[in-house]
């Protein structure tokens, strides 16, 4: 396939295993979970050599770079040449154990929740 031919973006982001359908990668597109080189992309946009798609998946944030065109699905090692993964490490669990979460809905924190939350962060008001 020659450079100057476009691969649609939904298939391949479906191609290299980023969404498990095509029609979940094309909802995706859709909703503005996935960046072509750093603007929001529609499912049919032409992807070419080098261009840095970012996609959200599970709340996590995905960068990858295309290092080859394709257009059908292809086993997990074959789909691994077709895509420069930049995605940084995720964090440590024990930071995000760390972090003090919330109930939904539970509203504003009062006086004293904000208080040992200050503390808890080592803000002191000393």
């Amino acid at each position: 396939m020659s450079e100057s031919s476009g691969v649609r973006l939904d298939s391949w982001v479906w191609s290299v295993r980023l969404f498990k359908t095509r029609s979940a990668a094309a909802a995706a597109c859709r909703a503005g979970h996935v960046r072509v080189n750093g603007t929001s992309a529609k499912p049919a946009q032409a992807l070419r050599i080098d261009d840095e798609v970012r996609v959200r998946v599970d709340g996590r944030e995905r960068i990858v770079v295309v290092a080859r065109l394709i257009r059908k699905r292809v086993g997990a090692p074959e789909a691994a040449l077709c895509l420069i993964d930049k995605t940084p490490p995720p964090p440590p669990r024990e930071v995000l154990m760390s972090v003090p979460l919330r109930d939904r809905g539970s509203g504003r924190p009062t006086k004293r929740e904000r208080r040992e939350l200050d503390r808890l962060r080592g803000f002191n008001e000393d």
